[in-house]
């Protein structure tokens, strides 16, 4: 992925920063945009000093998701990638939960990756081989208890994916998501302590499968929901 110019969301969070590093080992100049105020300051050391960092960015405001992504593209000079890790999870029945979770979850999964998209769009147009990743999820394919508004909000992203893809196939332009199972994160081993986190999914792995999508060698596959579930 040597030059190419990748934007990734969300990206100071496990996800994002471990995508971050992994393109930045691959030759690619990287983009990191997140909502937090600050990069961690390990994840700033690791990045570089070519790395582009905007904090403080709402990506559910239209306006500010577009002034974002126009931003990193004029940085990096050009924009070939959007990878889309920004989102949230809420465990709660449907009965005893909140409403406001719904908006909440809806807001961060897929409102984020709509204005996102849409911002990226005209860039990857002038882009060779443009590419959208997307973070759906397993568990949006048949939701459990408690996982109804998080899987509706992530049902959401797989078919903002397939419609994009298939909108944007004949442009030079790939939209595919992966759907992974339970990421091995410090936030869910907090969660659940007394799970077998060696059968979770690890950040480094996933990272490496979004950028397999976002590379030349996956030209050919668009419009796919991939499941990334290790062991669980």
């Amino acid at each position: 992925m040597r030059d190419q110019a990748i934007v990734i969301t969300g990206a100071f969070g496990s996800l994002g920063a471990a995508t971050a590093r992994a393109a930045v080992k691959l030759g690619a100049r990287v983009a990191l945009i997140d909502r937090a105020a600050a990069a961690p300051a390990e994840l700033t050391a690791q990045m570089g000093a070519g790395a582009v960092f905007l904090p403080g960015v709402e990506l559910a405001d239209e306006a500010a998701a577009r002034s974002a992504i126009d931003t990193a593209q004029a940085r990096l000079q050009g924009l070939d990638v959007l990878i889309n890790t920004a989102g949230a999870f809420r465990w709660q029945t449907v009965a005893d939960g909140d409403a406001a979770v719904w908006d909440s979850l809806f807001t961060i999964n897929l409102k984020t990756a709509v204005n996102t998209c849409r911002a990226a769009i005209p860039h990857l147009r002038a882009s060779r081989a443009g590419r959208i990743v997307n973070i759906g999820a397993y568990a949006a394919l048949k939701a459990g208890a408690g996982m109804g508004a998080y899987a509706a909000s992530k049902a959401g992203v797989h078919r903002l994916t397939e419609s994009l893809s298939a909108e944007l196939k004949d442009q030079r332009i790939t939209v595919n998501a992966v759907l992974p199972s339970i990421i091995d994160t410090p936030p869910n081993r907090k969660d659940m302590p007394k799970a077998d986190f060696s059968t979770w999914v690890s950040t480094e792995s996933l990272a490496n499968i979004i950028l397999f999508l976002a590379s030349e060698q996956a030209q050919d596959i668009t419009g796919t929901l991939l499941p990334v579930t290790g062991r669980t």
